[in-house]
């Protein structure tokens, strides 16, 4: 403030100087300078200040460039700042469509592998039919076969019938092996040595093999009824 009032004053000094011509050559003058000056310092320097302030021109001036300057990195800085927004507003409209179109993918997954177990299903149901099916022709073919034996049994053979195929001409009982009820049989064809495995129910020769047993060997029965034992003695 101090150097404030000074500027002021030497600026209306100078005046002063300008306004009396250079008139310090005499005593007189410089009494006069003297006065004013004196009158000059009772001033309120304050508004003196006030007004050389509003009064002030700053176009053009270094502190208006610098301002400019500061102005200008001002909005450098938020158009950068803006075209950063951007871009990022940008990655998250990308990143947006990016999600809605992998959940349209996992849509289209889960209602591919919907179609795919329903499918699997129906091949699985297809399956237990067929399955059923079968085990109840089987059931009815094996029920069919057990009451043909009963009736074998059942069915006198009468004196000097002879069977349409003679079994003991045809093969010999080589071993029976197993216990219970999963006895098996070894047989031997008399014309090509060749050996069969046969078991309870097999079909030899249009005969069915009724029972296999430790003592008895194997009991064939045929279509028409006849029964025949094939036993180790038997083909010897």
């Amino acid at each position: 403030m101090q150097n404030k009032k000074m500027f002021l004053l030497g600026t209306i000094f100078c005046g002063l100087m300008m306004v009396s011509g250079g008139a310090y050559a005499t005593d007189d003058v410089v009494v006069e300078e003297e006065v004013v000056v004196e009158d000059v310092a009772d001033v309120d320097l304050e508004q003196i200040s006030a007004d050389a302030v509003a009064k002030y021109d700053v176009t053009g001036s270094l502190f208006q460039q610098i301002t400019d300057l500061e102005q200008e990195k001002i909005l450098m800085q938020l158009e950068k700042e803006r075209a950063q927004l951007d871009l990022e507003l940008d990655r998250l409209a990308a990143e947006k469509i990016k999600l809605h179109m992998e959940i349209d993918t996992l849509s289209g997954r889960q209602e591919q592998q919907q179609q795919e177990i329903e499918t699997q299903k129906a091949k699985l149901e297809a399956e237990a039919a067929r399955i059923e099916k079968e085990k109840e022709s089987w059931l009815a073919e094996a029920e069919k076969k057990a009451t043909a034996r009963v009736a074998s049994d059942t069915r006198p053979t009468e004196e000097g019938e002879e069977p349409e195929i003679d079994i003991t001409k045809k093969y010999r009982l080589v071993n029976v092996i197993g216990a219970g009820s999963q006895l098996q049989a070894t047989i031997e064809d008399l014309n090509t040595g060749q050996s069969k495995r046969i078991s309870v129910g097999r079909d030899i020769d249009g005969l069915v093999v009724k029972s296999i047993s430790l003592y008895d060997g194997v009991v064939f029965v045929g279509s028409d009824g006849v029964t025949q034992n094939l036993n180790v003695s038997s083909g010897k």
